[in-house]
């Protein structure tokens, strides 16, 4: 299994989960035991490169997605490729991951999409 949070810094478990998941610097990567397995670049079209993040995402054969924020296309994307996404404000990967391992995170839908994408 692999799970991907958003980051703007690479601070390991310490690093900050970005607010906007499409628009962060990079993604860590763990394992299913919260061990860091790959650092990816987003290299999405909404930095500059090709393809939705989401489209990122299983490019990477990531399984779960946790992060702060996202719009509702970018959550209806991601389960359409299998992605299984979980939304948090915990400030850390540490944080979000051990919420998410503890069963504390339940899975995303439209209503937990960031305001400002509503439209």
């Amino acid at each position: 299994m692999r799970i991907a949070v958003p980051t703007n810094e690479n601070k390991g478990l310490d690093s900050d989960v970005a607010y906007h998941f499409g628009r962060c610097k990079s993604f860590i990567v763990l394992d299913e035991n919260g061990k860091i397995v790959e650092l990816l670049d987003n290299a999405s079209e909404h930095m500059g490169g090709t393809g939705l993040p989401p489209e990122l995402m299983k490019k990477h054969n990531i399984d779960v997605l946790l992060c702060q924020g996202l719009g509702p296309r970018a959550i209806e994307l991601s389960q359409k490729l299998g992605i299984s996404v979980y939304t948090s404000q915990a400030k850390t990967v540490k944080e979000i991951f051990g919420l998410w391992k503890s069963g504390k995170l339940n899975k995303a839908t439209k209503d937990d999409s960031c305001d400002e994408h509503e439209t």
